[in-house]
């Protein structure tokens, strides 16, 4: 099993611990200081760690039985290019399995703290969050991305809703306005201000879902292509 975008490992871990001992698991990711967490957050078992550009795959052809990416498609520059990388390196009959967020008013946290910023910057909203964690969510274009790769199967897709759990409203704020790249274009457009879009962010939050403990809405698509 290869993983695209393993980040610091969350999926990596689960792999570990509900595969079959015999499965090897590649886990992979452009940036390394998120592997270099991964390795030393550790696993169940063995896992090898490789830094990789999903654009650009260090592995020969066919090397895989399946390939996995959690929410990491939504982030490859050429997402046909990407996925082509992806069918080279299954087997035939391999399968592609991958997830991608749905659109940003289906996942309720993104787009009241999206909201909650456009108001802050009425003129210039920081849109990153429906830009590109949620912009990749029309089916028809993923099915279309996937054939451009080079599969003529038809891809499986299920679209699954689940809730997103937080001890208080400051949880996701912070999460979102200081812990993703929405932290950058809240400071492009005034670095001062950063922590007053957070305690905006916040404030939105407890307004529709209280400010003890907060559940929201959360909706993905999840893919799956045979080579």
């Amino acid at each position: 099993m290869l993983e695209i975008a393993a980040g610091t490992g969350v999926v990596t871990r689960e792999l570990a611990k509900r595969l079959a001992p015999e499965v090897q698991i590649t886990a992979t990711d452009l940036n390394e200081p998120m592997l270099a967490q991964a390795a030393t957050t550790g696993t169940a078992r063995a896992v090898e760690w490789r830094q990789a550009d999903a654009m650009q795959l260090p592995f020969g052809d066919g090397m895989f039985d399946i390939v996995v990416c959690q929410f990491g498609a939504m982030f490859f520059p050429d997402k046909a290019r990407a996925f082509s990388e992806m069918r080279r390196v299954l087997r035939r009959g391999g399968t592609f399995l991958f997830n991608v967020w749905d659109r940003i008013e289906e996942n309720e946290f993104a787009d009241i703290v999206t909201q909650a910023l456009a108001g802050m910057f009425p003129h210039d909203p920081p849109r990153f969050l429906a830009r590109t964690p949620h912009g990749y969510h029309e089916l028809p274009k993923i099915a279309a991305d996937l054939a451009a790769a080079g599969f003529t199967e038809q891809p499986t897709i299920s679209t699954l809703a689940m809730r997103s759990r937080a001890e208080s409203a400051r949880v996701p704020a912070i999460a979102y306005c200081e812990g993703t790249p929405l932290r950058s274009e809240i400071e492009t457009r005034d670095a001062s201000r950063l922590a007053e879009a957070t305690d905006l962010a916040t404030k939105a939050i407890a307004a529709r879902f209280g400010s003890a403990e907060v559940d929201g809405k959360i909706q993905a698509h999840v893919i799956a292509v045979s080579r």
